[in-house]
């Protein structure tokens, strides 16, 4: 069974500034602002939604296969995904661009400043559902605006079920817009600052958007996530971390194993508290992609933090 993940494919170069910005703003001279940041560390990590989606999924056993648009500069992330066995047959290059990539600066108190070009990741509509006929489930995460509501469109033309994820897409959309996301979807989810956000666009409360679905996943960070299926809401917990190091997909992370539960057809309890664990062992580790389990190692900390067997 294969699992659709329609979303972007990023470069995330971050760097730090070892000082305070707020030491380097005058605010009586924001009007004219001009200022630069020496940032003596910077890497660069593989992210974007899809392939962090991806990177987890197939860690506990799934079928990802990515659907993105990427640049002319994609080749050292192809070589990653070749290494790591991920399928490219959906990765579609689009000359005369970049791949989309984020440039952020954090000062010493974790403020951020972040620039973000989207690049090829705004010809998304290129791809279309139909060339993957053996996706079963699928994803419409954060990606080019066009692109998202074909895809959407796409999956409940062809009745594959899918999880609306508007993340950092939102604001693209209008309520009315929003609302027809809902009406294709199967599931949606979003974290608890988008869950007021899609309410004050669309109008309906959470309840309200749960009668059209199948199942609203709001998650909460630290405290957990909330399921509404079924008419009930189900709090699950997150596992206490080893150590907190970036959030960076995070969120990436938890739908990856909220995929491999609907795919697998668990119960929301079992499927919530997976995708949980894969939040909270992301964060220990920088970017999207460094976290490394194998799928026994994984069973084993399901078992350890919940106090019973999985079997992935």
């Amino acid at each position: 069974m294969h699992t659709l993940i329609c979303g972007s494919m990023a470069y995330d170069t971050i760097m730090v500034f070892k000082d305070q910005f707020k030491n380097h703003i005058l605010p009586e001279q924001i009007h004219i602002l001009n200022v630069a940041f020496l940032v003596p560390e910077m890497r660069r990590e593989y992210g974007g939604c899809a392939g962090n989606i991806a990177y987890s999924l197939q860690m506990l056993g799934g079928h990802p296969l990515i659907m993105a648009t990427v640049g002319d500069d994609f080749a050292p992330y192809a070589a990653r995904l070749e290494n790591l066995g991920l399928a490219q047959a959906h990765v579609r290059h689009v000359p005369g661009h970049f791949t989309g990539q984020a440039f952020i600066t954090t000062d010493l108190d974790d403020n951020q400043i972040t620039a973000f070009h989207p690049g090829a990741m705004n010809m998304s509509h290129l791809n279309s559902v139909a060339m993957a006929p053996q996706a079963s489930l699928g994803i419409v995460a954060p990606d080019g605006r066009e692109g998202m509501i074909q895809h959407a469109r796409e999956f409940a033309e062809l009745d594959i079920p899918f999880v609306f994820d508007p993340g950092q897409g939102m604001p693209m959309f209008s309520g009315a817009e929003l609302l027809a996301f809902i009406e294709q979807a199967t599931y949606v989810t979003v974290n608890d600052y988008e869950a007021k956000l899609l309410q004050d666009k669309t109008g309906k409360t959470l309840d309200q958007i749960a009668q059209r679905v199948k199942a609203l996943i709001v998650t909460l960070g630290a405290d957990g996530s909330l399921i509404y299926a079924d008419g009930k809401q189900l709090a699950i917990p997150t596992p206490k971390p080893k150590a907190i190091v970036d959030p960076t997909g995070c969120g990436d992370a938890y739908r990856a194993g909220l995929l491999h539960g609907i795919q697998q057809g668990w119960d929301w309890q079992t499927t919530g508290r997976l995708a949980s664990l894969m939040g909270s062992l992301k964060i220990a580790y920088r970017g999207g992609q460094n976290h490394k389990f194998t799928r026994a190692e994984l069973a084993g900390l399901y078992e350890q933090h919940f106090g019973h067997a999985v079997s992935l």
